[in-house]
């Protein structure tokens, strides 16, 4: 992320906001920008191979839960 890109969003906000609010944006941003960079680079998943991931994810979450 870029200091600009920082400013900007800072701008965007209202007078007053939460510390947390503006982090949450950035993190936001953040991570957008770097699906965005992966895509471009041909960092992607097939449909398959991302339903697999989140059945593994949700396994795991599931299992955490249960104890």
């Amino acid at each position: 992320m870029t200091k600009q890109k920082a400013l900007e969003t800072v701008q965007q906000l209202p007078a007053d906001f939460q510390l947390e609010d503006l982090i949450e944006r950035l993190i936001f941003i953040e991570r957008v920008e770097e699906g965005m960079r992966q895509s471009a680079n041909g960092e992607t998943l097939t449909e398959a191979e991302a339903r697999s991931y989140l059945s593994r994810w949700q396994t795991k979450d599931t299992a955490a839960l249960a104890h």
